[in-house]
């Protein structure tokens, strides 16, 4: 098999990777690829998200996804829903695991998108919850944003009425955390693939 050296990025997510109540080329994920682009102009970014997703179904999705488009790393931003469902925690860290192993047997790296939910739900769930991106990116040696609405979902102006999704405003936020995480790896693959 030959090296790409072309990147390509799979992005398997939740209405906040899809973009939901944005136009889709607004959303964080094209103005992501529009940035990569700049610097890799062959850079390919799919996004796989849909809105209402959870870690069962991404986990359900991916092995089809993984084959498909071969990518050399997958964004996994997943969780949130299951959250707000009360899926017990240590279902979602047992998906999102194997997720994550099913990518790096496929030859993909991995960037975990953590997530937060309200303290509403109960503050032992709630801080269970956040953990478990943390925990997963320490066992499983991938790459981590702590949480992708950090600074944003707090913010009543970044965020649509319903108190869940970012505004247009908060995407190009979103797409420059995550930049700050994947900047270091693709000087990496850069150097191993260009030789």
């Amino acid at each position: 098999m030959s090296v790409q050296a072309e990147p390509r990025i799979l992005v398997v997510g939740d209405s906040i990777s899809a973009g939901f109540g944005v136009p889709v080329q607004q959303g964080w994920v094209a103005l992501l690829q529009e940035s990569l682009q700049q610097r890799v102009p062959a850079v390919q970014v799919i996004n796989a998200s849909i809105s209402g997703d959870t870690t069962s179904g991404g986990l359900t999705r991916l092995p089809a996804l993984l084959q498909q488009h071969q990518p050399d790393l997958t964004i996994i931003e997943l969780g949130g829903n299951d959250g707000l469902r009360g899926t017990p925690v240590r279902v979602i860290e047992k998906n999102l695991q194997r997720m994550i192993m099913l990518s790096n047997q496929a030859n993909s790296d991995v960037l975990l998108l953590g997530m937060q939910i309200p303290p509403n739900y109960g503050a032992r769930y709630a801080s269970a919850f956040q953990a478990v991106f943390a925990e997963l990116a320490t066992q499983q040696n991938t790459l981590l944003l702590p949480f992708l609405l950090e600074g944003i979902a707090t913010k009543a102006e970044l965020m649509q009425p319903d108190g869940i999704h970012p505004t247009s405003a908060a995407q190009p936020l979103m797409r420059d955390a995550v930049l700050s995480v994947l900047n270091g790896w693709l000087s990496e693959y850069l150097s191993t693939n260009n030789d």
